[in-house]
């Protein structure tokens, strides 16, 4: 039966988006894996949408709160918004009391990626904060660590990223992630979905 890694993620301009994206091929490229991209509901009306110019949502389902159950393991994205996940991804956190109350995410690992506007911007704090939410349901946090390499310590170009997962810089939006950041995305996949296989082999 194959292992079910979930990438859930929340996008208003496509910056987190394009990183769901590669992080699924790298949790794909692992045999016996089953990487699916969600997207969280949004919480703005289109009126506001539209005076954020923020483009059209992708095709991604939006998932519900017990569909979480269905997975082995998680990578959850998201922009920053004052150094803390978007208030998006938090409204559906907020939704998942009734699995809290069962636990019945616990044990089940789980990874962040994220997407700030500079350098400055929460990086790690926006993760760092994030992990709160997967203590309380007993989940196992899987940071990347130092394990994507020499790509960790590029000094020449500005890379999003740090230690407890990929990251890019949206800038004032026209930023797109770079190939090093993609990269970055694709191991964290590929090493969450390693993790994840192990962990529901060693419990079967």
């Amino acid at each position: 039966m194959a292992t079910k890694v979930y990438i859930v993620y929340y996008s208003m301009y496509g910056h987190v988006e394009k990183l769901a994206e590669e992080i699924r091929k790298g949790a794909a490229s692992v045999e016996g894996v089953e990487a699916k991209l969600w997207q969280v509901p949004e919480t703005l009306h289109e009126e506001a949408l539209s005076k954020m110019s923020a483009p059209p949502k992708s095709e991604s389902p939006i998932i519900t709160p017990n569909e979480l159950t269905e997975a082995d393991g998680f990578v959850f994205g998201f922009p920053t918004r004052f150094g803390m996940m978007a208030a998006q991804f938090k409204a559906f956190l907020d939704a998942t009391g009734g699995l809290w109350r069962t636990q019945s995410l616990a044990g089940k690992p789980a990874g962040i990626f994220y997407s700030t506007g500079s350098q400055g911007g929460g990086q790690e704090t926006t993760a760092l904060t994030a992990i709160t939410q997967l203590v309380h349901h007993g989940m196992l946090f899987v940071p990347i660590g130092y394990t994507f390499g020499a790509g960790m310590f590029e000094m020449e170009n500005v890379k999003g990223g740090s230690p407890y997962g990929a990251g890019t810089f949206a800038g004032d939006g026209s930023r797109q992630p770079t190939e090093l950041e993609l990269q970055q995305a694709f191991h964290q996949g590929k090493y969450i979905a390693t993790i994840t296989k192990k962990l529901k082999g060693s419990t079967a």
